[in-house]
């Protein structure tokens, strides 16, 4: 049996990727304004209850970062949601996104 030369693996992501996505991005922030005036909860005291800076949430909010599973997980609880209950709004706001865009 012969084996074939190893080609070493190329770590991180292929050039000119991005793990940034504006429309996932923009419609997490739009899910999560929503439940947060619902609640009645200024952007500023959520923050604080979600534990990450104001600015940082209000760019959240605007889509304009995209937050990672610890931010995303603090500020589901902080809302009093699970998180998946969170993420399943945020994938039912993309399918609407895609479907009105059509």
């Amino acid at each position: 049996m012969t084996t074939r030369p190893q080609t070493p693996l190329k770590r991180g992501r292929p050039p000119g990727s991005t793990s940034f996505d504006p429309a996932t991005a923009a419609a997490f922030g739009r899910v999560v304004r929503q439940a947060r005036l619902e609640a009645g909860i200024s952007q500023e005291s959520l923050a604080y209850m979600a534990g990450v800076e104001r600015s940082y949430f209000g760019r959240v909010e605007r889509g304009q970062n995209q937050p990672t599973l610890y931010v995303i997980l603090k500020v589901a609880a902080a809302l009093g949601y699970e998180a998946g209950a969170l993420v399943t709004l945020v994938e039912q706001a993309m399918v609407e996104d895609a479907t009105s865009a059509e």
